[in-house]
């Protein structure tokens, strides 16, 4: 009788022991990561789109980019990435070239903003263009942006300009402004 309550015992521990929950921990930039859905508009210094600015290079509506961290999981830079969707030299031919975002970038957790000053870019390059160096200067707004359902979402406002932008500044523009709202998952916004 010792024997079956022992292992009666020891078999209720084990149960009990293994219907824990463990916690999982999310990234250090948890509260700035995320998928989103963005327009892309060539805009003067003021940031106000220039004539023909809106979706300049015709890409005709919104595009995914994802902000997430690094590989350090560091709570002090991210990944902004367009997933290779701005690359000009591919939508017209080798003459132009990629705009692609790859680049890290520093991030303020406290005023969610993020940044950064010619860092490398990591995107796809086209023809005999490397992706070009970008400056990135922008903000993730809490509640800001409402998905096509009405129902609110976090909002992504961010200015980007290339180092040696060969369209710069004989078409009028002095930067480009990405803005969108996150990504719901829900195909009713899409």
């Amino acid at each position: 009788m010792k024997k079956v309550l022992y292992f009666a015992a020891l078999l209720l521990s084990t149960a009990l022991t293994s219907c824990e929950k463990e916690e999982i921990g999310g990234t250090a930039v948890e509260s700035m990561a995320g998928k989103w859905y963005v327009t892309i508009d060539a805009v003067d210094e003021a940031g106000t789109p220039i004539d023909g600015g809106e979706d300049y290079f015709g890409l005709e509506g919104p595009v995914f980019l994802l902000t997430y961290n690094t590989t350090a999981n560091s709570s002090t830079e991210m990944w902004v990435d367009d997933l290779g969707q701005f690359n000009v030299g591919a939508m017209y031919n080798a003459n132009y070239p990629s705009y692609c975002i790859k680049a890290k970038v520093s991030v303020d957790q406290s005023d969610l903003t993020f940044k950064s000053n010619e860092a490398p870019n990591y995107g796809d390059g086209w023809g005999d263009y490397e992706a070009m160096p970008v400056t990135i200067d922008g903000k993730i707004l809490k509640g800001a942006g409402h998905q096509k359902n009405g129902s609110v979402a976090d909002s992504i406002v961010f200015f980007v300009s290339y180092k040696d932008d060969p369209w710069y500044p004989d078409d009028g523009y002095a930067k480009y402004k990405v803005s969108g709202i996150r990504y719901s998952g829900l195909e009713e916004n899409d």
